[in-house]
């Protein structure tokens, strides 16, 4: 799943009270639920730094093993997020297949999604109007940040016991809830995207239950340094407008074929931030300033491309209309950002936003500096108390991970795959020439032909290797 989706911090909160989980299975049985899985729930505490408290439920959720001869034990999943998991897997089963040719697949909704001890906020999530996630006013920031701080405030009513504790340190105890509750002596685990944050944190706390454990497009959970972690997402976006233009100059579909299209940007940009373009297309008056037209045009996946060419001819010649139609993409699930923003305090005084964004602009200038963004619009007006914020990691005692990041990924960096990698010991990291996800397909076979190997045999690729282009 994508997401679009990151200053001082506090010292890290580790409770030292913890509740020992449940007996080997106790709790849990698996019933037919619909389209090839079974279901079960077990029940951990709302809050485990305080065990003999409030208590809640986790739904769980099994994709069984094709054949019990060739089956080599359980695979634990997170798709990523923060978000709910069953309903997707019944999406999504396919792209899952060749992995139960040898494990059950087993994930679960975390704490407040769904199938799970579910929160339901009061009111949806604000976004900002028509997408346009760069602030230019502070008076507009300000009115946002009140309706964010709103949307949080309720969220914290309706939470009850979960209140203040939506975070991956809690999900990491409830990770191994999950895992003693299956029999499983080890944990072997696929975490995708932000389900990575869940497998590091994971294994910072539990590694000798770590037993093969693949992290893909992982997001950096370790690194203090705002600055650092933003700079590593603007530099990849920055480039892949470069190689925007680069099909653009091959591909005699582009509707910029034939033009300079970095110059068309610049030329588009700069008339726009002089004087908002017309789009006549979006409504009596609409218009598409520069802000706009940064926050939504697409250059992260290739199959974005054509409309982008299109969207940047018509705006070169006087009609935005593609760039301020409404915004109808999908947004992330109202509580994601909770627990997205317990994990990464992003700063959000606007004072603080704009000066990272103006250093940014030094090193990724015509769109890398909109990277600062989104992560300060999710945690505006949220709850100041943060309960897991970044912090270094070493742990110790840990069999060999295998970790990869794409390298036209602006979400999940390499930089962040990386940087993780090295705190690992014995850590594998796997370069990959492709975009988010890529064992769902931003990889090609060569990504998946090294994770099933992977986790069937525990071999990992020689070091240095790299995936190439999806399609070979």
């Amino acid at each position: 799943m994508k997401n679009t989706i990151i200053a001082l911090l506090g010292a890290v909160l580790l409770p030292v009270a913890m509740a020992a989980p449940a007996t080997a299975g106790a709790g849990l049985s698996w019933q037919d639920c619909g389209d090839g899985l079974r279901c079960g729930r077990i029940t951990v505490p709302a809050d485990w730094a305080a065990p003999e408290a409030k208590q809640i439920t986790l739904g769980l959720a099994k994709l069984p093993a094709r054949d019990p001869a060739t089956r080599k034990g359980t695979l634990v999943l997170n798709m990523g997020g923060p978000a709910q998991q069953i309903s997707i897997l019944r999406q999504a089963k396919g792209a899952f297949a060749d992995l139960t040719r040898w494990f059950d697949v087993v994930l679960f909704d975390p704490r407040g999604f769904e199938a799970s001890t579910e929160v339901r906020c009061p009111g949806p999530a604000p976004y900002p109007a028509n997408g346009e996630w760069v602030f230019t006013s502070r008076a507009a920031f300000a009115r946002y940040t009140e309706q964010n701080h709103r949307f949080g405030r309720g969220c914290a009513e309706a939470a009850g016991p979960l209140a203040g504790n939506l975070d991956t340190w809690q999900s990491a105890r409830d990770l191994e809830a999950v895992r003693v509750a299956l029999g499983e002596r080890k944990l072997n685990y696929f975490g995708n995207s932000y389900g990575g944050v869940l497998g590091v944190a994971y294994a910072e706390y539990f590694p000798s239950r770590v037993g093969r454990m693949y992290l893909d497009s992982l997001i950096d959970h370790t690194n203090r340094s705002w600055d650092e972690w933003v700079l590593a997402r603007a530099k990849v976006k920055e480039g892949n407008l470069h190689r925007f233009a680069a099909w653009c100059a091959t591909d005699r579909g582009c509707a910029l074929h034939g033009r300079d299209v970095l110059k068309v940007w610049d030329e588009v940009m700069a008339r726009a931030a002089e004087r908002p373009i017309p789009a006549p297309g979006a409504g009596a008056g609409a218009t598409a300033g520069a802000a706009l037209i940064a926050s939504r045009a697409s250059v992260s996946f290739d199959a974005t491309w054509p409309e982008l060419a299109t969207s940047l001819a018509e705006a070169d010649a006087g009609d935005a209309t593609r760039f301020a139609k409404p915004f109808t993409g999908a947004p992330d699930p109202d509580l994601s950002r909770i627990t997205m923003c317990a994990d990464f305090p992003f700063p959000t005084a606007y004072r603080e936003v704009k000066e990272m964004e103006a250093r940014l602009r030094s090193a990724a200038p015509r769109i890398g500096w909109t990277t600062v963004w989104p992560m300060a619009v999710l945690c505006a007006g949220l709850a100041k108390k943060t309960s897991y914020p970044p912090h270094p990691i070493r742990p110790r005692g840990l069999p060999p991970i295998l970790i990869a990041n794409g390298e036209y990924d602006d979400t999940a960096t390499p930089a962040y795959g990386r940087g993780v990698a090295a705190r690992l010991d014995g850590a594998r990291y796997l370069a990959a020439t492709g975009g988010h996800a890529l064992y769902l397909g931003g990889g090609g076979p060569c990504v998946r032909d090294h994770v099933h190997r992977y986790l069937t045999t525990g071999q990992l690729p020689p070091a240095g290797t790299t995936c190439g282009p999806a399609s070979s």
